[in-house]
C-alpha cells in the first residue's frame, strides 16, 4: 500500500473514506468515489462504506 488507512481530515466529502482508501492505494479520489455510487446502486456500497466509516480511524491532526 502507498499510504496509511485513515480518514483524513482535510480534503474529504463526507466522512473521508473514500480518500483514505484513495491515498492508501494510490488512486485518486474520483474513481474511488465513482466505485462507491455504483456499488451503491447494486445495494452494497453504502453497508460497505459505513463498516469502512466504523473501521478506519481518524488521522492526527
Amino acid at each position: 500500500m502507498a499510504g496509511t488507512l485513515t480518514r483524513p481530515r482535510n480534503g474529504k466529502v463526507l466522512a473521508g473514506v473514500c480518500a483514505a482508501l484513495a491515498a492508501g492505494f494510490g488512486l485518486p479520489k474520483w474513481l474511488v468515489r465513482l466505485g462507491f455510487i455504483i456499488f451503491g446502486l447494486v445495494g452494497v456500497g453504502e453497508l460497505v462504506y459505513i463498516i469502512l466509516w466504523i473501521i478506519l480511524p481518524k488521522a492526527n491532526a
